[in-house]
């Protein structure tokens, strides 16, 4: 294996670790070991704010409603200082999501998406990302079902 590769396997390692620390562990201390102080994320979801903090509180939103949240990559593919991430991210609700209370029971909910991560010195620096958040505010009732 060549430098290169090692580089990229490590990039892609970085991801893993990131996103198994805070969106599968819960361990909101995950985004000062793994995101830099000048982390921006250019595409951030639910209205969160572009910087780690906006990270760390989407963590700490999916773990509060679901404590069970997971998130399963499907694809990682690198080059140079990207990583890309094809993922598939789920949790039982328990507690409130977007303001929708949990069903008694609870209800299994889903979130795929996309994330392109730039990593520099070890750190994610960069993020951008689509999700799918009709779909996930289709499963908690906000937005009619597609016809």
């Amino acid at each position: 294996m060549n430098t290169s590769d090692i580089t990229l396997s490590k990039n892609k390692d970085i991801v893993r670790a990131f996103i198994d620390a805070l969106f599968t562990k819960g361990d909101l201390g995950a985004v000062d070991d793994y995101l830099a102080e000048d982390f921006v994320n250019h595409d951030p979801p639910f209205d969160a704010s572009a910087d780690r903090e906006g990270m760390r509180i989407a963590g700490a939103l999916f773990r509060e409603a679901c404590p069970d949240w997971r998130s399963e990559p499907h694809l990682m593919i690198a080059e140079g200082d990207l990583v890309v991430e094809h993922f598939t991210a789920t949790g039982t609700q328990h507690g409130a999501l977007f303001g929708v209370p949990a069903p008694a029971g609870g209800r299994t909910v889903t979130l795929r998406g996309i994330n392109i991560f730039r990593v520099r010195d070890g750190h994610l620096v960069e993020r951008w990302g689509r999700l799918d958040e009709l779909g996930l505010l289709r499963q908690l009732g906000l937005t009619p079902s597609a016809a």
